[in-house]
C-alpha cells in the first residue's frame, strides 16, 4: 500500500498509508532502520458504547498548503462526529507530533475515547524489544539496545496496555482496546506492542483537542527531554515545523507560466516529498515504503548512485544547492581507492549510512569475471557534479571533488571501454535487468566525459580535458555507427556482447532511449532521435483513460496479467515525462504541457507520485513515493519553462 503522508526531518522518517495508519519509523537514518517493518499501528475511537478503528471513516488525507505538516479529515456519518489530525515529524528534534480535534455533530455532548496503537519491529526485529508503562513519566516506553521511543500526551493517557503480540492466539493490544477500556498492563518483552487511552469531553455542537507524540532517541534520558518539550507547547512546535517548511520552500519557483496551479502545487509538493527522502548526511534514498518487501524479499530503503544523482540534478535546477551538496560528498566517499582510476566506479547502491548494500548483480557469467556495476551510476554522478559545480561556483568543494570523484571516475569511464569500436564495455542497465552495451548507459557516459572535459579544463588539467574530449567524441561516432538500425530508422535500446566479441542488437522498445537526446549525445531534433521518439510514443504508449507511457516492452514487473499482447508494461511517470521531454525540447508546448497535466491527474490528494500506475485503473503500483518520480517532475517542469522562457 502506498505512503500517502511521508514525514521527516533528515533523521527521523515516519509513514503513513492511505488508511492514516503509521507504517514506517525510520531512525536514525531516513530508510535506516525501520522500527515498524510496516506493522500497522492503528488509531481509534470509542463514543457513546461503539468502538471504530480509523478505517471505518470517510477519510481525506492532505498536507497543509507548502508544509510537511498533514491536514486529514475524518467523518463518521453514523457515530455523528468528525475529526481533523495534523501530524509533522519536528523541523529540529526527533519527534512524531500529532494533533487530534474532534467534533460533535449531534448536538449533543460526547464523551470520547482516543486509543493510539504502537507496534514496533526496534532494531529491525520483533525479537528481544521491551515495552512498558513509566509511571514517572506517564507514558509508554519501547526500547531495544540503544533504541528508545516513548509515546506522550496531553491531556495526560488514562488508560494504557502492554502486551505480547504474535504467538498463540495474541494480536496485541490493540484487540484490548475494542470493547473501549484497557487492561493496564504495565510490562512485556519479546515480541511486544503497546496501546494508550485518552479521554476527551466533547462539548455539544464544539470542539475537543488532544495531543500525542512519539520521541525517539538513543536512550531515556534523550527521549524523556523531548518527551518535557512536547508537553509544554505541543502547538508551539507544531507552528514552528509548519513555518519553517515554508520558509524552505520559500526560494521555489513563483512563476509557471502557462502551466495550471495543479501542476505548481505539484511541483511544490515533490520539493517537499523528495526533502523527506534525503539523510541529513548526503544520502538519497530510492523510496521508503516497505510493502515491497512482500514482493521482492528486499525493499528500495537504499542509495542507488544513479538515482541519487537525478534526484541532486532536479533539486539544482530548482534553485535548492545544499541537499546536491552533501549528497555528492556522500558519494565521493564511497568511491573506493579513489586516486586511482581503475577504481574509479560506483557500486550498484549503498546503505543509507554509507556501507556497501545486498546487490543480484553477478561478478561472473559466460565463465568470465565481470564488474558489478551499472556504469550509468557513476556516468550520471560525474555529470551531475559538474552541472552542481558549474551552478554554484563552489570553488572549495571543486577542488576536493575533482581530484578524488570527477578525474578518477572519468578516467575510468576511458578505461572501461572496447577500444576497437569506442563502446563502454558491457555493464548493467538502468533497470537492473539485463547485461549488455545500453544507448542509456552511452548516453549519460557521454554526458560525463563532455561535462569533465569541460571541468578538467577549468582546473588546469588540460591534457585530462582532451581525453575526456576526445573520448566523448569517439562514443558519439560508436553510438552512430553500432547503436542505430537503418532498417527501421531508429535507435537500439542495447548491444548484447557475444562471447566471440560480436554485437547483437536488441530490438525490444525502453523508455530510457530517451537519454539520446536529454544528455545530449545527439540533438532531440535530430530525425533518428524524433524516429526513436515516435516509436516509443507508438508501441509503449498506453490506452485511455489512464494512458502515459510504459517502461519498456515486455515489462514484467507487477504486470498484472503478463499478457504483453494487451499491454507492454504499466505506466511509469518517469517514462511519461522522458516522452514529455522531448516535445518541450522540441517545441511541441500544447502537447508537453498536455503531459505535465496528465501528472496532477493520477496522484492521491496529498500529491504522492508513485513509481508506476495500473494500466487501465491507474492506481498506484509498486512503491509511493518514488524519489525519482517527484524529481522528474520537478525537472520535466523546468525544462518546459526553460525552453519556453
Amino acid at each position: 500500500m502506498p505512503r500517502d503522508l511521508p514525514l521527516g526531518n533528515g533523521s527521523l522518517l515516519v509513514n503513513f498509508d492511505a488508511q492514516y495508519r503509521l507504517r514506517d519509523v525510520y531512525f536514525p537514518h531516513v530508510g535506516q532502520e525501520n522500527h515498524t517493518l510496516g506493522n500497522l499501528s492503528r488509531l481509534g475511537l470509542w463514543v457513546d458504547g461503539a468502538f471504530t478503528w480509523q478505517d471505518e471513516w470517510a477519510l481525506e488525507l492532505r498536507y497543509l498548503p507548502d508544509t510537511l505538516v498533514t491536514d486529514v479529515r475524518g467523518r463518521h456519518e453514523r457515530l455523528q462526529l468528525s475529526f481533523r489530525a495534523n501530524d509533522a515529524v519536528d523541523c529540529e528534534d526527533n519527534m512524531l507530533l500529532r494533533r487530534f480535534t474532534l467534533q460533535d455533530e449531534s448536538g449533543r455532548a460526547r464523551e470520547a475515547r482516543l486509543f493510539l496503537h504502537f507496534d514496533p519491529t526496534i532494531g529491525e526485529s520483533p525479537m528481544a524489544n521491551c515495552a512498558y508503562y513509566d509511571g514517572e513519566r506517564q507514558a509508554l516506553v519501547c526500547y531495544k539496545g540503544d533504541r528508545y521511543f516513548l509515546l506522550g500526551s496531553t491531556p495526560t493517557l488514562t488508560g494504557y496496555a502492554v502486551g505480547t503480540k504474535g504467538f498463540g492466539d495474541m494480536q496485541g493490544t490493540w484487540r484490548d482496546a475494542e470493547d473501549g477500556a484497557l487492561s493496564s498492563n504495565p510490562v512485556a518483552s519479546g515480541y511486544v506492542d503497546c496501546t494508550m487511552m485518552l479521554e476527551l469531553a466533547v462539548p455539544a455542537g464544539g470542539e475537543a483537542t488532544a495531543h500525542a507524540w512519539l520521541a525517539a532517541g538513543r536512550s531515556l534520558q534523550e527521549v524523556t527531554e523531548l518527551h518535557e518539550a512536547a508537553g509544554r507547547a505541543p502547538d508551539a512546535l507544531l507552528d514552528r515545523t509548519a513555518r519553517s517548511w515554508r520558509f524552505w520552500l520559500g526560494r521555489a519557483r513563483t512563476e509557471f507560466g502557462d502551466l495550471s496551479p495543479a501542476v505548481a502545487d505539484l511541483y511544490r509538493r515533490s520539493l517537499l516529498v523528495m526533502r523527506t527522502q534525503i539523510d541529513n548526511n548526503g544520502a538519497i534514498v530510492a523510496a521508503n515504503d516497505s510493502d515491497i518487501s512482500a514482493f521482492g524479499m528486499d525493499h528500495y530503503s537504499y542509495v542507488w548512485p544513479r538515482d541519487a544523482a537525478v534526484v541532486s540534478d532536479a533539486l539544482d535546477m530548482a534553485g535548492y544547492h545544499e541537499a546536491p551538496r552533501q549528497a555528492y560528498v556522500y558519494l565521493k566517499a564511497l568511491l573506493p581507492l579513489s586516486n586511482h582510476a581503475v577504481n574509479g566506479y560506483l557500486l550498484h547502491r549503498y546503505t543509507p549510512s554509507g556501507l556497501v548494500a545486498a546487490s543480484w548483480h553477478p561478478s561472473v557469467g559466460d565463465g568470465r569475471l565481470r564488474l558489478p556495476i551499472q556504469e550509468d551510476g557513476t556516468a550520471l554522478a560525474v555529470y551531475g557534479l559538474c552541472r552542481h559545480l558549474s551552478a554554484t561556483g563552489d570553488v572549495e568543494l571543486m577542488r576536493d571533488l575533482y581530484w578524488r570523484f570527477v578525474r578518477p571516475a572519468a578516467d575510468f569511464m576511458l578505461i572501461y571501454r572496447d577500444h576497437a569500436t569506442g563502446l563502454p564495455r558491457p555493464s548493467y542497465d538502468l533497470w537492473e535487468e539485463k547485461y549488455g552495451v545500453f544507448l542509456f548507459t552511452c548516453s549519460t557516459i557521454y554526458a560525463a566525459l563532455e561535462a569533465a572535459a569541460t571541468l578538467a579544463e577549468q582546473m588546469g588539467d588540460t591534457d585530462a580535458s582532451s581525453d575526456y574530449a576526445d573520448g566523448a567524441a569517439e562514443l558519439r561516432e560508436a553510438v552512430a555507427t553500432h547503436l542505430y538500425d537503418k532498417e527501421l530508422g531508429r535507435f537500439m535500446m542495447m548491444l548484447h556482447v557475444q562471447p566471440d566479441g560480436r554485437y547483437v542488437r536488441e530490438r525490444i522498445l525502453d523508455s530510457s532511449m530517451a537519454a539520446v537526446f536529454i544528455y545530449g549525445l545527439f540533438p532531440a531534433t535530430d530525425e533518428r532521435v524524433a524516429r526513436t521518439m515516435d516509436a516509443i510514443r507508438v508501441q509503449l504508449g498506453n490506452a485511455p483513460p489512464v494512458g502515459g507511457i510504459a517502461r519498456h516492452g515486455d515489462d514484467y514487473y507487477h504486470h498484472i496479467n503478463g499478457n504483453y499482447a494487451e499491454y507492454q508494461g504499466n505506466t511509469w511517470f518517469v517514462s511519461t515525462l522522458w516522452y514529455a521531454d522531448w516535445l518541450s525540447a522540441t517545441g511541441k508546448r500544447q502537447e508537453a504541457r498536455r503531459w505535465l497535466e496528465w501528472c496532477t491527474e493520477h496522484v492521491p490528494p496529498s500529491g504522492i507520485l508513485a513509481e508506476q500506475i495500473h494500466p487501465h485503473s491507474g492506481a498506484p503500483l509498486s512503491v509511493a513515493p518514488l524519489t525519482w518520480s517527484h524529481a522528474a517532475l520537478v525537472a520535466s517542469v523546468e525544462r518546459y519553462l526553460r525552453v519556453g522562457a
